[in-house]
């Protein structure tokens, strides 16, 4: 028969089956979109201020997040959050922009030398991203979503101007 590249790590087992192991390269599947990381942080480190970017995907409060890790370039500082996500969300789908923003100095490392992936840490949440841009809600339709919002997302305190889909909520919710 054939058989077809598709990125899946698998074996044959000794009654004929097929055991899946995992995928070989970062491809990931997140709310029906299968989205390859390496893609992301090709389009970040492409920022005149970024020199490194890794990008992963974290859970939090029970949801995956695409969550982008950056180290700046020397003599540069970072762009604010709300400058990255325009920055991605001119280059890239929607669906690919990342929930999570987090400044580093250096990359973990495994003792081979290569980025410790699993060793970056989890953002204490997606909310304190926009938390710059937090506006209260002042009337009464704005009180009651950001409400609805705070129980759906898991998340204190929602701005009037925060966007629904960038604190990581989506159809679904």
């Amino acid at each position: 028969g054939r058989m077809y590249a598709t990125g899946d790590l698998a074996c044959w087992l000794p009654d004929g089956n097929v055991e899946f192991l995992g995928r070989i390269d970062q491809q990931v599947k997140i709310r029906g979109f299968r989205i390859e990381l390496q893609e992301i942080e090709h389009v970040l480190s492409q920022h005149p201020s970024v020199a490194s970017a890794a990008v992963v995907v974290k859970t939090l409060n029970k949801e995956q997040h695409i969550v982008a890790y950056l180290i700046h370039r020397k003599g540069a500082n970072l762009p604010d959050t709300a400058e990255l996500r325009d920055f991605l969300g001119k280059r890239l789908p929607d669906y690919m922009v990342p929930s999570a923003f987090v400044r580093m100095d250096v990359f973990p490392q495994t003792p081979n030398g290569k980025m410790d992936r699993k060793a970056l840490p989890v953002p204490d949440s997606i909310a304190n991203e926009s938390a710059q841009d937090h506006t209260e809600p002042s009337t009464p339709s704005e009180k009651a979503i950001a409400e609805i919002w705070s129980k759906v997302l898991s998340i204190e305190t929602i701005g009037s101007q925060q966007s629904f889909f960038d604190l990581g909520g989506h159809s679904l919710k």
